[in-house]
């Protein structure tokens, strides 16, 4: 590394361009700042280049190949099926190319400065950059850090050529015959159902007693059924214990209830969590406090205990989502211009791509419950609905949860078909304070999968036309 001195002043040092740092530097520009962002890896961050985007399209991918072999139910019979998967990565590869280039075309458009290399933390208004051919020191008055996270490598499952990450598994040249996956939360699962609908044999090694744990049981019950469709294999309450690597597969040695069993596969993925990069920054020279996690200790402004540093996105306590990190962005940006903004998650909305998909925004039926709250609430299911069922996708439901004295919608669960888009309308009415008569009085498209939320707030109001009272 190359460390240069001190050539350049800021009004605002941006550390990491992935959602929550580019969205933060060009906020922080549009209200007049002096901003330079800086990365040592492609703009967009992991998940332009390693995550939300590039799995996102190999989940539609193996979603059309799926749709494609198994249309006879509805009449459509379609033989010789075959994936190019070279192409499909090709295509892949083109979308983040174009989302990357975005970004950048962006934040040149808003006048920030993108620099290339490390940031080091000399003193609290003073960081190194650095890259193999130069360096220099920049002196800013706010910094905001979005470093992302990085996968967390078991000891006994070191990442190789046969024990992959996220990150392999999203650039892997063939489809492996099969795959072993330890960790059944939403990296696992999505890559999982994924291969497994391009033929791989997944094995899917959880520690929990459920998959995707953060969810509730009935909404994960849909995921496992398309799982067992898929031939997918689940140990739950599993604890992976030790490896055995040759050059063309790995045999790993698990343990189910007391019970020793062992598994062979072409590929292990490992997906149990990922680590905040905070440990190569400096930060210790600057006095910004750490929790035992290595996560950055923030106010409700996103400021950290050095009053000019502030932090965002995965790094920080709360949900590791894209959308979380942005929003975050937004705030900091705003409150280094001098705007009253607060951080308020209360509307933050979790999705997982399965199959099918699952969202929940606000507040769960548990997490009411146990906050002593009156409420009201009601499912509607996929199967009630005419284009649910034109589009031969009738397995989940709606669920609605909202105050029984005031019927203000306080939050919402959504297993299935769209769920990720659908959930929006439950965000946007748990934002705004909306009440159950709000949503019932909405007239929505018929006929549309968006019909389910209104079915499922006019059951909870106890006139729900196509649901027969209990």
């Amino acid at each position: 590394m190359v460390v240069g001195d001190f050539v350049e002043e800021v009004d605002v040092l941006v550390v990491g361009a992935g959602p929550g740092g580019y969205v933060a530097a060009i906020r922080a520009a549009q209200l007049g700042k002096k901003v330079t962002i800086v990365d040592k890896d492609a703009l967009g961050g992991v998940c332009l280049n390693r995550g939300c985007i590039p799995s996102k399209a190999l989940i539609s991918a193996a979603e059309k190949f799926e749709s494609l072999s198994h249309g006879a139910d509805i009449g459509i019979q379609a033989d010789n099926i075959s994936v190019d998967y070279a192409k499909v990565q090709a295509w892949k590869d083109g979308i983040v190319q174009k989302q990357t280039g975005g970004v950048g075309f962006l934040l040149k458009g808003n006048d920030v400065q993108i620099l290339s290399g490390e940031v080091f933390f000399i003193e609290e208004n003073v960081a190194s950059v650095s890259n193999d051919e130069e360096g220099k020191r920049l002196k800013f008055n706010s910094c905001i850090i979005a470093t992302g996270t990085r996968p967390i490598e078991l000891k006994t499952f070191p990442f190789g050529d046969r024990i992959i990450s996220s990150t392999e598994a999203l650039s892997l040249q063939e489809i492996p015959k099969s795959m072993i996956v330890i960790g059944g939360g939403y990296i696992g699962i999505e890559l999982g159902q994924t291969y497994a609908k391009f033929g791989t044999k997944v094995t899917v090694l959880e520690g929990a007693d459920t998959i995707l744990p953060g969810f509730e049981k009935e909404m994960t019950r849909f995921v496992s059924k398309n799982l067992k469709k898929s031939n997918v294999e689940v140990y739950n309450n599993a604890m992976a214990k030790s490896s055995e690597v040759t050059d063309n597969d790995v045999t790993v040695t698990f343990e189910v209830k007391g019970e020793e069993k062992q598994v062979t596969a072409e590929y292990v993925l490992v997906t149990v969590g990922r680590r905040p990069n905070t440990d190569q920054l400096g930060l210790e020279n600057i006095g910004v406090k750490l929790t035992d996690r290595g996560l950055v200790e923030i106010d409700h402004q996103c400021k950290t205990s050095v009053p000019n540093i502030y932090a965002i996105g995965d790094i920080v306590e709360g949900y590791a989502l894209a959308h979380k990190a942005s929003y975050e962005g937004k705030v900091a940006a705003e409150v280094i211009a001098g705007q009253p903004s607060i951080i308020d998650y209360k509307a933050i909305p979790e999705v997982v791509f399965s199959d099918p998909e699952m969202a929940s925004v606000g507040l769960k039926e548990r997490d009411a419950k146990e906050k002593g709250i009156d409420i009201v609430m009601n499912k509607f299911n996929y199967g009630g609905n005419g284009r649910a069922m034109s589009k031969n996708a009738t397995d989940g439901f709606v669920k609605i949860i909202a105050e029984k004295e005031t019927g203000i919608v306080l939050g919402g669960q959504i297993v299935g078909q769209e769920a990720s888009n659908l959930i929006a309308e439950l965000g946007l009415a748990v934002e705004m304070g909306s009440t159950l008569e709000d949503i019932s009085l909405t007239i929505h498209a018929h006929p549309s999968l968006g019909e389910i939320v209104m079915e499922a707030a006019e059951g909870a109001l106890g006139h729900g036309v196509h649901q027969i009272k209990k």
